[in-house]
């Protein structure tokens, strides 16, 4: 064990495990610090119903270039998407059938209209400040639904597609939306595909472990960090436990929600510190369902406060039964382990599926998140989040929620890693500095 060290990394998610690999394999010395008892931060993979499930993050895609380019480099596979047979929508009162292709059509001609500037406002996404969008910056997502001319149906359609990455459509802001859209030349199916069709053949684990196992790193697990201080010259980092660990420099990568309970010296940039404070105010749950039999593939869509469960979807047979993948935009909304309750909410779409058993993970309630992914309140996405991400000295940020590009994905832990690795490497380069 080392007594101080090039680097420090605080965070052993995606954006920490890259800065690590890429810190590491260039020959500096990193000590990754995590809070929990594993590595992966908001992807994990656990056990359930006696196969591994992913109780996080899942899915990733080809067209999210830092998340390709490892997947080549760890000869890892994506599994080909289930296809699904039916989808069940609740709108306007009461719930709709059709095949996924006519639930597509009636998705598309709502957000085409809800979407339709976003190459206006994002023409350079991977530059989310390239033109001025303090206008738009300023719009929640309730404030655009308002402003679209939307009928009931159509809202109720629009409401229960975003409802996997939504909370509170009052709190939240449209910008993040027109960006991750603009992203895909203003397609939105083929942001939705990019981040909920392809699962990792075997287990995203092995992506994050690969990172990891190539970095070289000292890793200590169970180490939350309670204090960062930039002293010009040096790094300290201080444990919850009271120990300081001294080092060149430092990587955070942790998620916004947690980043309150780090006292930073200097301070973030005012803006950001705000952000901070806000918190990120998306608290949804993943709940994974065994129902009995082998159920035909279907999946449901509902708007947030109609229904506990806002997304379920067909995942594979199981033992004789089907494993159903559900997301709730309000965790509080339904007990993951109150399988009537579950079951009641799913029987408003199947009237005769019977739950067996249920499992899931309370991000809301893990001290070492707070919530789920990110998306930004106004004003956050280009304002305190880019801030953040340009703090200059020996301490830098990193990690999906204050991405710009991939804000809220896998794509955006791993780009936001690898340039604070880079700008590290850069400090570290310069004996000077």
């Amino acid at each position: 064990m080392a007594s101080s060290y090039d680097v420090v990394v605080i965070g052993a998610g995606f954006a920490g495990a890259i800065a690590a690999r890429d810190l590491g394999t260039r020959g500096y010395s990193v000590l990754l610090l995590e809070g929990r008892d594993r590595v992966g931060g908001r992807t994990y993979t656990g056990e359930a119903f006696g196969r591994p499930i992913e109780f996080g993050g899942t899915y990733l895609h080809w067209t999210s270039p830092n998340v390709w380019r490892e997947l080549q480099h760890y000869g890892l596979k994506l599994d080909f998407p289930h296809h699904i047979d039916t989808v069940h929508w609740l709108a306007d009162g009461r719930v709709h059938h059709g095949s996924a292709e006519e639930f597509g059509q009636a998705a598309a001609s709502v957000m085409a209209r809800v979407a339709a500037d976003a190459r206006q406002w994002f023409p350079a996404p991977f530059e989310v400040n390239a033109v001025d969008t303090s206008p738009i910056e300023q719009q929640t997502m309730a404030q655009r639904f308002d402003s679209s001319g939307l009928s009931r149906y159509e809202r109720d359609v629009v409401e229960g597609v975003l409802a996997s990455l939504s909370h509170s459509y009052d709190e939240q802001g449209v910008a993040q939306l027109l960006l991750l859209v603009a992203a895909y030349c203003g397609d939105w199916a083929g942001y939705f595909e990019s981040i909920g069709s392809w699962p990792v053949e075997g287990g995203i684990k092995q992506l994050y472990d690969g990172l990891i196992c190539e970095s070289g790193a000292e890793v200590r697990l169970s180490t939350p960090v309670a204090a960062v201080q930039d002293n010009g010259i040096s790094v300290t980092v201080t444990t919850r436990a009271g120990e300081r660990i001294d080092a060149r420099t430092a990587v955070v990568a942790l998620p916004l929600n947690t980043l309150g309970d780090i006292a930073f010296t200097p301070d973030v940039p005012l803006a950001s510190r705000t952000m901070i404070d806000q918190k990120n105010p998306v608290l949804a749950s993943k709940i994974w369902v065994r129902a009995k039999g082998e159920i035909e593939p279907f999946q449901t869509v509902a708007p947030i406060g109609q229904n506990p469960i806002n997304v379920a979807r067909f995942d594979s047979y199981h033992d004789g039964d089907t494993l159903i993948m559900c997301l709730c935009s309000d965790a509080s909304a339904i007990d993951a382990d109150d399988h009537e309750g579950v079951q009641r909410a799913l029987r408003v779409f199947v009237p005769d599926i019977e739950v067996v058993d249920t499992a899931s993970h309370n991000w809301g309630a893990d001290e070492f998140s707070k919530g789920g992914w990110i998306w930004h309140r106004p004003g956050n996405l280009t304002g305190g989040a880019a801030q953040l991400r340009a703090v200059s000295g020996r301490v830098r940020f990193a990690g999906s929620d204050i991405a710009g590009l991939g804000a809220g994905g896998v794509e955006g832990a791993l780009e936001t890693g690898a340039a604070a690795a880079r700008e590290v490497a850069g400090v570290l380069a310069d004996g000077s500095y």
